[in-house]
């Protein structure tokens, strides 16, 4: 038996635990509405993703995407309140309802989904399992890396993935897992491990507190399992799951139409049939069903902007990731990004 089910085998036991009488109809939004902010679960810091500055305010794509969620449904993107957890305990953390919503780079699996009975709506951001190394260990493929010690983050994907391929490819690694990624960086850049294994796209942004410099670290080539990640709701709530869902969408739809942050107000009048109809909020019915108000899409997208302008500022040509859109493009550039339609 692999790692990963042995990893798994607890977690019914912790659903049973978890989960109690399933929630009414508009239970999330109505105590989200009733307490005036959106509690949003997101990482202790990973740049790009969800970070605070220097000020105290939370940066990333996925602090972002709350305070899309949080204008659709409050009018006010400021009404969040952001809980940092560990990969660890973030799924205690919505199921217990510490959290509305977990916007943690989480990825999305059936064993997830069916097991702990979550929701992942839609992907925010598509990723894969990579591996980095100092620049001066002469390291430049998987197969280099044969009896490594590998640094690993408790309570991922990554952990499992990486026994998996270990076993698949006869590859003597050593993981040291540890609780967190804070501390995960710690131990890589201690030397205590050999290589560090994650996202590619989170490890490229701790790459950038690397003491001495991003430039002494890096990513393998190779990616080891595909990591669609993106926001997470319980699944007793099929109103929440939905409305979380389209915001996202309606982040990508305003890309498609080339309505950003700075035209949508003006550009969105242009727009006719079922697409001018939500993004103008002329769609009272659809918007009763979402348990919106009508101008809910337009109010996301005034909050952040489009898909692309959500990407380009957090890990794009616009900050200091600079990672390439690659899979993240819109499906008419090549990549896996596009909205359903609205019929």
């Amino acid at each position: 038996m692999s790692l990963r089910w042995h990893l798994l085998l607890g977690i019914p036991l912790l659903c049973s635990a978890w989960l109690g009488a399933p929630a009414q109809a508009d239970e999330v939004m109505d105590g989200i509405r009733a307490r005036g902010e959106l509690r949003c679960g997101v990482s202790e810091g990973i740049p790009g993703f969800s970070e605070q500055d220097a000020a105290g305010r939370w940066r990333g794509i996925d602090a972002d995407f709350c305070r899309a969620v949080a204008a659709a449904l409050l009018g006010d993107a400021e009404k969040v309140a952001f809980v940092p957890l560990r990969a660890s305990t973030r799924f205690p953390a919505l199921m217990a309802r510490r959290i509305d919503l977990l916007a943690r780079n989480t990825s999305w699996t059936l064993t997830r989904e069916a097991l702990l009975q979550v929701q992942f709506p839609a992907v925010l951001f598509y990723d894969g399992q990579a591996f980095m190394v100092a620049r001066s260990s002469g390291i430049g493929r998987l197969a280099d890396l044969r009896e490594a010690s590998v640094c690993v983050v408790k309570g991922t994907t990554h952990e499992g993935n990486l026994a998996d391929y270990a076993r698949i490819h006869g590859l003597a690694w050593q993981p040291l897992v540890i609780d967190s990624s804070l501390a995960v960086a710690e131990a890589f850049y201690a030397g205590r491990c050999q290589a560090w294994t994650a996202d590619a796209a989170q490890l490229a942004a701790m790459r950038l507190r690397a003491p001495g410099g991003a430039q002494d670290f890096v990513i393998l080539p190779e990616r080891i399992s595909k990591e669609p990640l993106g926001p997470v709701v319980r699944g007793d709530d099929p109103q929440w799951t939905r409305l979380v869902r389209w915001v996202l969408y309606v982040l990508v739809l305003a890309e498609e139409h080339g309505l950003t942050q700075a035209n949508v107000e003006s550009k969105v009048r242009e727009f006719g049939g079922p697409t001018g109809s939500l993004l103008n909020g002329q769609d009272v019915r659809l918007a009763q069903a979402m348990g919106a108000q009508p101008d809910w899409a337009i109010r996301a997208v005034r909050a952040v902007g489009n898909y692309g302008e959500l990407y380009e500022r957090n890990l794009g040509a616009a900050s200091p990731l600079h990672i390439e859109r690659g899979l993240n493009r819109l499906w008419s550039d090549g990549g896996l990004m596009y909205a359903p339609p609205i019929d």
